[in-house]
């Protein structure tokens, strides 16, 4: 076994916020849709300001989540450790390893003829679309948030819902109306709760199966690369 680094602890702490920020934003998300909760005091809610703190948390979170998307725009282009937009290139030998490792995850590790030292094409690629349903989630949930400023000014003044408007009234367009952004909005939070099932499963079934402790990655930055591959009939094969 060989002991190799793969992320950062940039790249660690970028991950764990948006965590945390992802709790935050879907269980303020459903009560700004659906109050379903009020405080367990007789007060009313409304006296409590229980909508404005939860809309307070999302937009706090919706936040970090741009700058977390920024930091990843940039890491993606310009990092020093790794540049992962190489990985999506449309090269013979990224799509070799994409179809690898998706036969990987579909035989139940019956089959693993690449390499694991590093972050492979089909991680890449799932990461990506994680990241693209990230930033619709954010210019969808920044429409919600500017359709509330119908006076045409906020504290900071006139020019932050103008920016709004001119970077996101495009989804009225494209989803006919407020309510059909609401619903995109909405859906698209489903489909990111569904990507972070899937995630979740695929590293610890790798971290099981593997044995290289993939789940140590978020954690410690570092996992360990066996440098032995198994093929299709499950039997293995030493490396050169």
């Amino acid at each position: 076994m060989k002991r190799v680094e793969r992320m950062t602890p940039i790249m660690r702490i970028i991950h764990w916020m948006n965590a945390i920020c992802m709790i935050v934003a879907v269980a303020t998300g459903l009560y700004i849709g659906y109050p379903y909760y009020q405080t367990l005091i007789a007060d009313p809610a409304v006296d409590k300001y229980v909508m404005a703190w939860n809309r307070w948390g999302h937009f706090i979170a919706a936040i970090i989540f741009d700058v977390t998307a920024i930091l990843i725009g940039y890491l993606y282009l310009f990092s020093r450790f790794e540049k992962p937009y190489k990985k999506i290139l449309p090269t013979k030998k990224n799509f070799i390893e994409f179809c690898e490792v998706f036969f990987n995850l579909v035989t139940f590790n019956r089959r693993k003829k690449f390499d694991s030292t590093h972050s492979d094409s089909y991680n890449i690629m799932f990461f990506t679309l994680f990241h693209i349903l990230l930033v619709f989630m954010l210019l969808t949930g920044l429409q919600l948030y500017v359709h509330g400023l119908a006076s045409g000014h906020s504290s900071i003044g006139a020019w932050w819902p103008w920016m709004l408007h001119f970077a996101t009234d495009w989804t009225l367009d494209v989803f006919g109306g407020n309510m059909g952004v609401r619903i995109a909005h909405h859906t698209a939070m489903y489909l990111i709760l569904m990507w972070v099932m899937c995630h979740i499963y695929y590293q610890v079934w790798r971290t099981i199966f593997w044995r290289e402790g993939d789940i140590n990655i978020v954690f410690g930055g570092t996992k360990f690369v066996n440098k032995n591959i198994v093929n299709e009939k499950g039997e293995v094969e030493k490396k050169d």
